[in-house]
């Protein structure tokens, strides 16, 4: 079974199925027989494992030829030594590859970091590069589900559906409190217009919103094909209704909405990050929604997140207190980086990554697009 199967509509199967089949998942020869790895299983230590990431990786096409190490723990420099002969580890967002955790990856004879995210900033790249380590991503997965996520959170923020929804589940009919706006005729300051970003903005625009956008790499032809305008980054914070962070996280955007930036919202706006949690200085956040200054606020990221996302903590005290702070607030809705997680998007990375490691297997190029540090392996990750 490919990982197509796993998508319930007709032609999503077969939009998956000419993609990866094409150039990812499955290698062929040209007489389309699928290409032997070696008598060798090749091992792949999968970290930060959960049971949707089981379900769709034992799925995607020549995950039989795989061996695979899950754990439930995240990687870093004290958790490196469980590599116990991988050639390949496989790592999400939250686990840590700096330049101690790269060298004993290295040492242990590891030939590839594949990542099964779009984000990168958690690997040391000029340590990897040093190394001689190829490091591997999935650049697009699914950016609709991101997108789609962001508004969600909006419209939910906005009506009061989470609070609504907890009312009524009480017997309590009483609207008083759960008054929204209109998005039509709202202003929204997109910021960051890559993959995430256009669809995003198609997405406000059929709400009859006008549309801002700031991009380091604007994209002309895009915006005036559907009336979105480029401005400049303050004076899109202050004409903005809602802004919407849509960008990687750099060393030029780390804290790209702090004290300083945040002072410039009109008074009032709401503020949507399904981007990247440290895009936003988390004190001064708090500081923002405490003056007022913020009308709402919803996340699905959040700058310390590692530890606490993912994880099941309802039976113990939250130890972060601005996060602890932050869900005291009514106007704040955070989700757990969780805007990533549809069938479409978990086939994709599976697939995706799964062809990468095959790749890497029989010493051929990776995918398009995926590769970071493109380092030639010496030899196949089966090596013994």
């Amino acid at each position: 079974m490919n990982c197509c199967s796993l998508i319930p509509t007709e032609r999503w199967r077969s939009f998956l199925k000419s993609r990866f089949i094409r150039s990812v998942a499955i290698l062929l020869h040209p007489n389309n027989q699928t290409t032997a790895l070696p008598d060798t299983m090749n091992t792949v230590a999968f970290y930060d494992t959960k049971p949707y990431d089981r379900e769709y990786f034992a799925r995607a096409a020549g995950a039989e030829q795989i061996r695979w190490q899950f754990h439930e723990f995240r990687l870093t420099s004290q958790t490196a030594a469980s590599v116990d002969g991988a050639k390949a580890v496989c790592v999400f967002v939250n686990d840590r590859l700096d330049a101690p955790c790269l060298e004993q990856l290295h040492r242990a004879g590891v030939g590839l970091v594949a990542l099964r995210c779009a984000g990168f900033n958690n690997v040391d790249l000029v340590a990897a590069k040093a190394l001689g380590l190829a490091v591997v991503r999935v650049p697009a997965y699914s950016p609709h589900a991101v997108a789609e996520h962001t508004v969600a959170l909006l419209l939910a923020l906005n009506r009061k559906i989470h609070r609504a929804y907890n009312r009524v589940r009480e017997h309590n009919f009483s609207l008083s409190g759960l008054v929204g706006f209109d998005l039509h005729g709202k202003t929204v300051g997109l910021v960051g217009t890559g993959k995430i970003g256009q669809i995003a903005a198609r997405i406000y625009r059929g709400f009859g919103t006008e549309v801002l956008a700031f991009d380091p790499f604007p994209s002309g032809e895009w915006a005036a094909t559907l009336g979105v305008q480029y401005i400049d980054f303050n004076a899109l914070l202050e004409r903005s209704d809602i802004v919407s962070l849509h960008l990687p996280l750099t060393p030029q955007s780390r804290y790209l909405l702090n004290a300083e930036t945040l002072a410039r919202l009109k008074p009032g706006a709401y503020l949507i990050n399904t981007s990247r949690g440290k895009l936003v200085d988390t004190t001064a956040l708090l500081d923002a929604l405490k003056s007022g200054r913020l009308g709402g606020v919803a996340l699905d990221v959040y700058e310390e997140e590692e530890g606490i996302f993912f994880e099941d903590l309802s039976g113990e005290v939250l130890q972060d207190d601005e996060l602890s702070r932050l869900l005291t607030f009514p106007n704040v809705l955070i989700t757990a980086h969780q805007a990533f997680l549809t069938q479409e998007a978990l086939a994709e990375i599976a697939c995706v990554t799964t062809g990468n490691l095959l790749r890497l297997a029989l010493s051929q190029p990776y995918a398009s697009g995926t590769v970071l540090v493109d380092v030639a392996p010496k030899t196949s990750f089966s090596r013994k």
